[in-house]
């Protein structure tokens, strides 16, 4: 296989993945956000940052690339076995598709009217009432690759999460609280715009919102990390 045949179909999975990366990267980012920074709250020991860190950044990392696969995997069994139904239906008789289409016509959003209507255009050709059936049932499109899903999950969440970390790495503990928030929530914002370019939504509302959710995160992480250090202080 050229480089040119497999740079295309890397950017082919890639454009196909887009939704997966940004939700991937979104959860590694917020989920390990606020681990990070409730073991940081409670300790001056970098080392002990990095562990809980890493630990949950390959524990979380691992569990997403599992659901990415089962996600799109069950997707793709429901889409064969409507498929299977729906080739069924093409080659019965003619009055079972005439009796399907109307109802899949206003599960679509039509209304009665206009699905009998259409429906009554091309009751007497064959051709047209089952291409009219396939192209509404939406199974004619290609599935997702679970193991491309999975990978691209698992690739996006683990970068995501070593963000926040990283700067643990380097820099006394300090100096990495503050680095780490700062570049987490310069990820946040990306992601926010990220989400908006996908999702065709507000980019200002959404990064708000994407930024919200990870500093909601660091905050439950703080709270419940100092309040279980407290508590269980001088205890034995």
């Amino acid at each position: 296989m050229s480089f040119a045949t497999t740079f295309k179909r890397l950017r082919a999975s890639l454009a196909d993945s887009a939704g997966t990366i940004v939700f991937g990267m979104e959860d590694g980012t917020v989920s390990i956000f606020g681990l990070v920074f409730g073991v940081a709250a409670t300790t001056s020991n970098p080392a002990t940052v990095l562990i809980a860190g890493a630990s949950g950044a390959v524990a979380a990392a691992i569990s997403m690339m599992a659901g990415a696969y089962l996600d799109v995997e069950t997707t793709r069994d429901e889409n064969r076995a409507r498929r299977v139904s729906l080739q069924s239906v093409l080659t019965g008789d003619d009055g079972a598709i005439t009796t399907l289409v109307p109802t899949r016509l206003v599960a679509a959003g039509l209304s009665v009217e206009q699905s009998t209507a259409l429906v009554g255009a091309v009751r007497h050709d064959r051709i047209a009432l089952s291409g009219l059936l396939v192209a509404i049932d939406g199974t004619s499109t290609a599935p997702l690759n679970p193991y491309e899903q999975a990978l691209w999950m698992l690739l996006a969440d683990f970068a995501a999460a070593a963000v926040p970390i990283l700067p643990f790495v380097f820099l006394p503990i300090a100096a990495a609280r503050f680095v780490s928030v700062a570049v987490t929530i310069a990820l946040l914002i990306a992601l926010g715009v990220g989400r908006a370019l996908i999702a065709r939504r507000g980019i200002v509302r959404t990064v708000l919102e994407t930024v919200a959710v990870g500093v909601a995160a660091a905050l439950g992480g703080v709270g419940i990390s100092v309040l279980i250090d407290r508590t269980f202080t001088g205890w034995g």
